[in-house]
């Protein structure tokens, strides 16, 4: 399934809108467009198999250019646009890209990065030229619209976030298959399990380079969705496009619930979002008041997954199962659980551990062997690093990434916990906690949060750390609460919605001397 299978019904349809702008392709246009950059990734040398890489701010032609790479038969790699110099080169050069992608806005940086990609033959940038780069919408009109002959299906491979060390591709087997042919798993669920045709609208709020979200807007236009495309996240923003495009279908991450959520009432009840049937939120959990708001709110149109950019298992509940089984991401769709102690050995209903999946897809690490062979246990299960337990009704239940269980005295605490309840702090607009030195217990349960309104002094600082504290001990055991609170302005958060908790955690580490 592609967009141009949709041409003899929806060819003046809207394919892609962005929801600020307001500027449209149709699907005929969109169509021709992936058959303009097919044809020049064919004419430069690029073969079924080879990789791309693009670094781009949700840009209008966005989808165009993946498509276009997907019509090629390509492996296409679409990196953060926050990335450091430094840190895109290391992945232009780590996925083995022979053409790479960029924009008038990232032009400083492309300019930089171009000395440091020996290997790239094809380099395009949009919006604008710079030495180096050819212009995407000339290079583009020189070739014809028509369909390559004999099309095999492209596919991603995405990096993962590094939020626990350096990022590494996701390589996914790649069987050929024909383009015309071809469903992909998130297709199929977007289809069966989501209620995704051509008659819906899609809305993402978030940048298209995450797995999700790029995803998700493929699949919506495999179907014939129209596909509404935020620039930026903004709560009101998302709201008012809600209404003003209709949209059917929708995925968000927890922390834009929350953003919500803390709006004006006044706002909340200025926008009509009655015509979402499906609203969908994964890449971190979902603190359990914040989820019954949303539910209270919209209905029962809340819809969970929990998932990797591996595409190793996925697990999904709709509202109904999670009321009944509060604070689970679901049960297994197309694989099996298993919950595995330190020993290797599964464990007891309700026992944490680390989550592997099985019978998922297959998958490995680019470049990393080791990594892959650490993600393996050794009935051949994969595990993304997360811990949680399974219910006696086999739902699942996360409670952190390994990586950031606190260990304090010899007891396992688990970060999430109390990062859940901090967040519900009217106070409160974001907030991580995980473990620091401590010569007494081995490690201390610290937070660091982001305030509505910064402290004026040390004084004031103290009374709302104090007043968190005690917020938080009228919720959980003492051991689980933070003993210590700093205040920030901003955390280093992915837009996306995942926290990079690994460089704040660093960070203490390194101030007291210490190594992780």
């Amino acid at each position: 399934m592609y967009p141009g299978a949709h041409l003899d019904t929806s060819a003046d349809r809207p394919a892609v809108i962005m929801a600020e702008s307001g500027w449209t392709q149709t699907f005929a246009e969109l169509d021709a467009a992936a058959n303009r950059l097919s044809r020049l990734f064919r004419s430069a040398g690029l073969r079924p198999g080879d990789h791309v890489a693009l670094c781009l701010e949700n840009h209008p032609r966005y989808l165009e250019i993946l498509w276009g790479c997907d019509y090629a038969g390509l492996i296409y790699t679409a990196a953060s646009s926050r990335l450091t110099t430094e840190e895109l080169s290391y992945i232009v050069r780590d996925c083995d890209a022979r053409a790479f992608i960029s924009s008038g806005r990232q032009a400083e940086q492309a300019a930089a990065l171009l000395g440091t990609i020996p290997a790239v033959e094809l380099t395009l940038m949009l919006d604008a030229t710079v030495d180096g780069y050819e212009s995407y919408e000339h290079a583009v009109a020189t070739q014809s619209p028509e369909p390559l002959a004999e099309r095999v299906a492209g596919t991603d491979m995405l990096y993962s976030s590094g939020t626990t060390g350096l990022p590494k591709g996701v390589l996914r087997a790649l069987e050929p298959e024909p383009l015309e042919t071809r469903v992909t798993s998130v297709t199929a669920l977007l289809d069966g399990l989501f209620g995704l045709d051509a008659s819906k609208t899609y809305l993402s709020p978030a940048p298209l380079y995450h797995a999700a979200p790029l995803r998700f807007c493929m699949s919506a236009g495999a179907l014939g969705a129209t596909v509404v495309v935020m620039e930026h996240f903004d709560a009101e923003r998302y709201l008012q496009a809600i209404e003003r495009f209709r949209a059917t279908h929708t995925q968000v991450v927890p922390t834009m619930f929350v953003r919500m959520l803390k709006l004006p009432d006044s706002a909340r009840a200025r926008h009509d979002v009655s015509s979402v049937e499906c609203v969908i939120h994964a890449a971190a959990p979902c603190p359990v008041p914040v989820k019954k708001q949303m539910i209270e709110w919209w209905g029962p149109v809340v819809h969970e997954y929990y998932a990797g950019t591996e595409g190793n298992g996925f697990v999904y509940c709709n509202s109904e199962m999670w009321l009944a089984h509060e604070g689970t991401v679901g049960t297994a769709v197309n694989c099996n659980i298993h919950v595995v102690g330190d020993d290797g050995e599964e464990v007891a209903t309700g026992e944490p551990g680390t989550i592997y999946f099985e019978g998922g897809s297959a998958f490995e690490y680019h470049n990393d062997p080791h990594k892959t062979a650490a993600s393996r246990h050794p009935k051949g299960w994969s595990t993304l690093g997360d811990v949680g337990y399974l219910d006696a009704d086999n739902f699942l239940h996360l409670t952190d990434r390994k990586a950031y269980v606190i260990i304090s005295g010899g007891v396992n605490i688990y970060p999430q916990e109390a990062e859940n309840v901090l967040t519900m702090h009217p106070e409160v607009v974001d907030v991580a906690v995980f473990g620091v030195p401590d010569d007494d217990f081995g490690e201390a349960v610290k937070a660091v949060v982001t305030p509505r309104s910064m402290p004026a002094d040390d004084a004031e600082a103290a009374r709302l750390a104090a007043e968190l504290i005690a917020y938080c001990r009228s919720h959980l055991a003492d051991v689980k609460c933070p003993r210590s609170v700093d205040f920030r302005a901003e955390l280093p958060r992915h837009p996306t919605g995942k926290l990079y908790k690994r460089l704040l955690k660093d960070e203490y580490w390194r101030a007291a001397g210490r190594h992780i």
